[in-house]
């Protein structure tokens, strides 16, 4: 099994769900490109969604025999959906959490290229802390709160290992308005699916349905009392749904 992280995380973060599944599996935690101890290439196009899900295949296969199971949260989520449109042959399942098939027209993506290019800028004119106390902000992220101060205040130093530079390229090639949508990809992708939110996170829960409408074997897992983030809210509940959707793969 292959858990892919969010935008700004790194493979540690997701070790509360590896923890509750590594009875059921081996589990591999990689670290995006731009995040946590990988590479910080200087060319943008090895930052692409595309890119990433290449990587992950690679991974993939030298890690299990033929085919393996696969999580993504978020920006890890992204990269998952893509792989299994790209590449469903090498996946035996698959969990999506909190994470979205792109924007589906380009009036959206040209908006969201904007915004994430000032951002982008954000990280390289006011420094890496400043962003982070920015995006820890966003009100996406208000329901972890209910983790405590000791969570947050480490997630923020995690978040500030990161490069700024690796930080900065992700943004201008791995965000929604630059990669390749998903939507139409969909119908044709028969790899096991679940896609997990949480239910106090309305807008990716409606993203979820509008996938899972439009994939032959898919279907939306709701976490109580969890946001965007509900592997970190609820590991348990999360893993349990994996569990299960390991057995459909």
């Amino acid at each position: 099994m292959v858990l892919l992280h969010g935008f700004t995380g790194d493979g540690t973060t997701m070790e509360g769900l590896a923890s509750e599944l590594e009875n059921d599996a081996e589990v591999t935690l990689p670290d995006l490109v731009g995040h946590g101890r990988s590479s910080i290439p200087g060319d943008e196009r090895e930052y692409s969604v595309d890119a990433m899900a290449e990587h992950i295949a690679v991974i993939g296969e030298e890690c299990a025999s033929g085919s393996f199971h696969l999580v993504g949260y978020s920006m890890g989520g992204r990269v998952a959906l893509t792989l299994a449109c790209r590449r469903p042959d090498l996946l035996r399942s698959l969990t999506v959490i909190g994470a979205s098939a792109g924007l589906s027209t380009e009036a959206e993506r040209a908006e969201r290229r904007e915004f994430d290019q000032k951002l982008a800028e954000s990280i390289e004119q006011d420094g890496l802390e400043a962003f982070v106390d920015r995006w820890m902000a966003n009100p996406l992220f208000a329901t972890q709160a209910r983790l405590g101060e000791g969570f947050l205040a480490a997630s923020r130093a995690q978040r500030l290992r990161n490069s700024a530079a690796g930080l900065a390229r992700s943004l201008r090639a791995a965000g929604t308005g630059v990669m390749a949508p998903l939507h139409d990809d969909l119908e044709s992708c028969a790899v096991p699916t679940v896609f997990v939110v949480g239910a106090q996170d309305p807008k990716f829960t409606w993203i979820a349905v509008d996938m899972a409408a439009r994939m032959p074997n898919a279907e939306i897992a709701v976490i109580d009392d969890a946001g965007h983030a509900a592997h970190l809210e609820q590991p348990d509940a999360v893993a349990a749904v994996v569990r299960s959707q390991m057995g459909s793969g």
